[in-house]
């Protein structure tokens, strides 16, 4: 197999260097994704209610015993709490970013290697094209049908393999992506729940103000 490969040149190598990346990535991002539970709906629902009851020492312990990318979210949002909206949705929104460039983690280096592995083939077939066609000059042009045909089969094996890596490294970087953007979703679901609540907290101590006054 090894002296098969290597019948295509220099080239050959780093391809599959490429694809032993590609495959890494992929499986340390689905063990990632398999740790990672987001629990948008359950913990929202718990930290809104304390915070509706005025427990916010209670909903922020709640939210950091929590260790999912929500909880993280949740508990740098209540710490702010009472500050004005759009100091909220400002942290909300950088925090959440931040979770989410964490959980896309390595996929812009996987969509690297799916857009230059079959430009890697294609560049060693140019190479593999160019030696054979200087042995085709080299013997004056007298070369038989079978010489030139190993020379060619040998030339195309990079652009093949370039392409073999590319296309699963690109299915990959696609289906990570849509686990990302699902995760993404139900972040922005649970922050806007929380929005919500701490709306509706502030509303309630601002009824209670104007009764007393």
């Amino acid at each position: 197999m090894f002296d098969f490969f290597a019948k295509g040149g220099i080239l050959v190598y780093p391809i599959i260097f490429c694809s032993v990346v590609a495959l890494a990535i992929f499986v340390e991002r689905v063990i990632c994704f398999a740790r990672v539970r987001i629990r948008g709906d359950g913990l929202v629902k718990e930290v809104a209610e304390y915070l509706r009851n005025g427990k916010s020492a209670k909903a922020l312990e709640l939210a950091r015993g929590n260790k999912s990318p929500m909880g993280r979210v949740l508990a740098e949002a209540i710490e702010i709490a009472d500050q004005d909206s759009e100091t909220l949705e400002t942290v909300i929104i950088n925090s959440t970013g931040r979770e989410v460039s964490e959980l896309s983690r390595y996929l812009q280096a996987l969509a690297t290697i799916a857009n230059i592995s079959p430009l890697l083939g294609l560049l060693g077939t140019v190479v593999g094209m160019m030696k054979a066609f200087m042995v085709i000059q080299q013997m004056g042009g007298k070369v038989n049908a079978a010489v030139l045909a190993g020379g060619i089969w040998e030339a195309m094996m990079t652009t093949a393999l370039g392409l073999s890596v590319a296309l699963p490294a690109m299915v990959a970087h696609s289906y990570l992506i849509s686990r990302v953007d699902e995760y993404e979703t139900q972040l922005q679901d649970g922050t806007v729940t929380f929005i919500k609540a701490v709306g509706k907290r502030k509303g309630i101590r601002t009824e209670s103000r104007e009764h007393e006054v």
